[in-house]
């Protein structure tokens, strides 16, 4: 698999770190329920098929982090973007 990073172009997945979920909201700390929440936060993940965004850390590389939507039926890669908002520090 080839990952296409903004800054330096298509390269070998091997270069590249896996963190998971792009969307994964972490629970509120002050919440009633905050035990069983970080519980699912760190350990219970969907496994879709299909189109799902994850984060991948460039670190052969720019050492940026990355939103790669990916299918995960078959690793065609729709879109790579930087996981930082617009003009923030890189």
């Amino acid at each position: 698999m080839r990952i296409k990073c903004p800054y330096c172009g298509e390269r070998d997945v091997g270069e590249f770190t896996y963190l998971g979920a792009a969307d994964v909201k972490r629970p509120d700390i002050a919440a009633p329920d905050a035990e069983g929440a970080f519980f699912d936060y760190a350990y219970i993940r969907d496994n879709p098929a299909g189109a799902m965004a994850e984060l991948w850390y460039h670190g052969g590389g720019c050492r940026s982090w990355l939103r790669v939507v990916r299918d995960t039926r078959n690793h065609a890669i729709e879109s790579v973007v930087l996981a930082r908002p617009e003009g923030g520090r890189r």
